[in-house]
């Protein structure tokens, strides 16, 4: 399997965004190419910012309407991509909850099942977990962290065309 990856700077900080032949497979927070070896130690990495999937990424970054279409290559439980699936119909500048969510999946008291499987997201902004809060409407947790959640968030919203730039 080859992954090619990038390193690259947003407005949220440090992104490692990798991919291989049939779609995005990690876009993650402040990891570096050491990280992406442990998770794909078969694989050959090649460090290829040009590709035209992190370029798609990049774009769906200043452009979060463009996310939904990316194609991705994740493992996960069934049950994960269908929250996943999900998360990727969230609008840009919206958020659902956690109930919400397993609600949508056909399965209502499935909400701690989806917290979990919400912060197994391997794709992070591309299948936007952090357009989920908790029942309540506060924020809830986020592996890149509360503030970053917190600024992705009012970024969104304040831009009416999903721009976070």
């Amino acid at each position: 399997m080859v992954i090619n990856w990038a390193r690259v700077d947003s407005p949220f900080g440090a992104l490692l965004i990798a991919a291989s032949e049939q779609g995005l497979c990690r876009v993650s927070f402040d990891e570096e190419e050491a990280n992406l070896r442990q998770r794909y130690p078969a694989a050959e990495l090649v460090e290829n910012e040009g590709a035209p999937l992190i370029q798609a990424a990049l774009a769906a970054i200043k452009d979060p309407a463009l996310a939904a279409s990316l194609p991705t290559d994740v493992s996960g439980t069934v049950f994960q991509q269908r929250v996943w699936a999900e998360l990727r119909r969230i609008p840009p500048g919206e958020t659902r909850s956690y109930l919400d969510i397993a609600r949508a999946i056909g399965d209502p008291n499935a909400t701690r099942a989806v917290g979990t499987a919400n912060g197994a997201n391997p794709i992070a902004i591309i299948v936007p977990c952090h357009r989920v809060v908790r029942n309540d409407g506060s924020l809830g947790g986020y592996a890149g962290g509360l503030a970053r959640k917190k600024e992705l968030l009012a970024a969104e919203t304040r831009h009416a065309q999903g721009s976070l730039l």
